[in-house]
């Protein structure tokens, strides 16, 4: 039997020695690549083939959920699987709708994450089981949630606190939002409790959720 090919796309290089060696371990997997960021990611796709993508979403330079739209173009037959730390309905629900199969929490990687690629690779869909509900959410009549209408809200902003809180629902650090629009990154924090206040908003999870729901992170 021909053994799945994987690349691991995370910036935490323990990690990816520890899931390395995880599924090195099998018969039935293979790790053909390692990237630490979304820009590593699409330089290995150059030459690499990959049946699985492993991919966190907070990554510096090239996030997850920035990826995704450019991986759906350049390997659409490849199954992207998504580990993360984030235990949050609004990146769940963005992840699917750019085309994920699988959906991992790290806390859960060393029980979960065979039976998660095992799944995705029959054509299933892998969520952590705490999520399934924001998925059911979407799909079932009667329980979705109401879509947050704020839009006049998010033009009392500055452009730049837009451009801080967009990065913000991506999942950036304060220190990469600092990089990538030359600021400081006590000048980025005050732009993002600024735009936070003038949303009323008071959670990252709350951001993520507006942002998708009014169509700000396309």
């Amino acid at each position: 039997m021909t053994p799945i090919r994987i690349i691991l796309a995370d910036d935490h290089a323990v990690l990816r020695t520890g899931l390395a060696a995880l599924l090195n371990a099998r018969s039935d997997m293979t790790i053909i690549g390692e990237a630490a960021d979304g820009v590593e990611l699409l330089a290995l796709l150059e030459t690499e083939r990959p049946d699985i993508i492993l991919l966190d979403l907070t990554m510096p330079r090239l996030g997850g959920l920035e990826v995704l739209p450019l991986l759906r173009q350049r390997v659409p037959d490849t199954r992207i699987l998504i580990l993360t730390m984030h235990h949050d309905e609004g990146y769940l629900r963005q992840a699917f709708k750019s085309g994920v199969s699988g959906y991992v929490l790290k806390k859960a990687a060393d029980v979960e994450l065979i039976a998660a690629i095992q799944a995705v690779m029959r054509g299933d869909v892998y969520v952590h089981p705490s999520m399934t509900r924001a998925l059911l959410e979407d799909m079932v009549p009667g329980m979705e949630t109401t879509r947050v209408d704020e839009d006049n809200l998010w033009h009392t902003l500055s452009e730049r606190e837009q451009e801080v809180l967009r990065l913000v629902a991506l999942g950036h650090t304060s220190k990469e939002i600092a990089d990538q629009l030359n600021l400081g990154v006590k000048t980025v924090d005050t732009y993002r409790a600024r735009g936070m206040e003038k949303l009323e908003m008071r959670s990252r999870a709350a951001l993520v959720r507006f942002a998708l729901a009014n169509g700000l992170l396309e």
